[in-house]
């Protein structure tokens, strides 16, 4: 019996690219539930992203394809995988994101691909729609993928369309990722094209003002933590990225010869050891931390039990207690339970001249907030 299968419209088509989009998490990242994506009614995600302002927008995000060539073996959409392939021209997908834009639904565009034929082909049909956008005085926010093996003048013209760009690491070292390609030089097409990236966008230069940034893909191969933290501070000190994002490998999405998928981790551990790496990447952002006081354990990696600033605190009992009412603001942020909004209200209240007696003086004694409290003085 011989099946026969219709091809899919234009708006089934961005239903399926716009679902396989999820696989890239490195333009947003949820801390808060009115954060996370969502699905708009016509069964597309739209990403919420945070601006520099602290203002909130939306992200049109998709495939341009989904029909690959490269075999990155954790990828539910590598080349031999069982998926329904398609593929937007850039004039089906800028005329779909105009109409979204004008209708006020979205405010920008996150766009990636898979390799459909090869890198700088790709590359040629994600910039046009970015080029076809800006022909139009569109102004807004845009996201583009570079392609893994794109030339030189290929990321070049992204920069000089787009507000951010990203390639993705993928994992820490080039030992680890010969378990995830063979189709992919680990050095000349992801390396070597972010520290271009890099010195395109430093200070002073033609794209300055362009932001970069990449991701991890944690638990497909043999990475440990510590690892992927060292990479991850070359990333941000030397190589000035404006984020590092980390996607969970969830086993049974790739192909069963992985490391990962003969690892004794249950895809809710690997989902933890996800949320312990954002943790540990905003100390190391945020709160001043460097990636060499990030608490390990024997093996390299991070407690999956408690926080990495609850496991600091543990090894360092010489640090504490912490005067919350004379002590720096950048000791008080080492405080487990303490974040910046609260260390911003205590140091609000010295400059009021207001002597802080107790924990309960800065409100409710929330479950967080109690796990201040052993390492408090006042």
């Amino acid at each position: 019996m011989v099946g026969i299968f219709r091809s899919p419209a234009a708006e089934e088509k961005l239903a399926i690219l716009s679902r396989d989009s999820q696989y890239d998490l490195a333009c947003a990242c949820a801390t808060r539930e009115n954060e996370h994506r969502r699905r708009s009614q016509e069964d597309k995600w739209i990403y919420p992203v945070i601006l520099p302002n602290g203002g909130r927008t939306f992200l049109f995000k998709t495939l341009l394809s989904n029909e690959c060539v490269n075999n990155c073996k954790y990828c539910p959409l590598r080349a031999g995988a069982d998926a329904r392939r398609c593929s937007l021209s850039p004039e089906e997908l800028t005329r779909t994101f105009l109409s979204y834009y004008h209708a006020r639904k979205v405010s920008g565009l996150f766009l990636s691909s898979a390799v459909s034929k090869d890198p700088d082909t790709t590359m040629e049909h994600i910039n046009r729609v970015a080029l076809q956008l800006r022909k139009t005085q569109f102004k807004g926010y845009i996201h583009l993928k570079i392609i893994p093996g794109a030339s030189d003048a290929a990321i070049r013209q992204s920069l000089s369309l787009a507000t951010a760009v990203s390639l993705n690491i993928e994992t820490a070292g080039e030992a680890n990722f010969k378990y995830l390609s063979t189709t992919k030089n680990y050095q000349r097409d992801i390396l070597r094209p972010i520290q271009l990236i890099s010195k395109l966008t430093a200070k002073g230069s033609d794209y300055s003002g362009i932001k970069q940034t990449t991701q991890f893909v944690v638990g497909a191969s043999t990475e440990t933590d510590k690892e992927i933290l060292g990479y991850s501070w070359k990333l941000y000190k030397q190589l000035r990225l404006s984020r590092v994002y980390f996607s969970a490998y969830q086993r049974g999405a790739g192909a069963p010869e992985l490391p990962g998928e003969n690892s004794k981790a249950a895809n809710k551990d690997l989902l933890v050891r996800e949320h312990r790496l954002y943790q540990a990447d905003w100390l190391i952002r945020k709160y001043g931390f460097q990636a060499g006081e990030i608490p390990l354990n024997p093996a390299g990696n991070l407690s999956l039990t408690a926080d990495p600033k609850e496991m600091w605190a543990k090894e360092h009992p010489e640090f504490f207690p912490v005067n919350l009412n004379t002590d720096d603001p950048q000791r008080v942020l080492r405080v487990p339970g303490l974040g910046q909004v609260m260390v911003d209200r205590i140091m609000a209240f010295r400059e009021a001249g207001v002597r802080i007696r107790s924990l309960a003086d800065l409100g409710k004694l929330t479950k967080l907030l109690k796990k201040a409290e052993p390492h408090l003085t006042f």
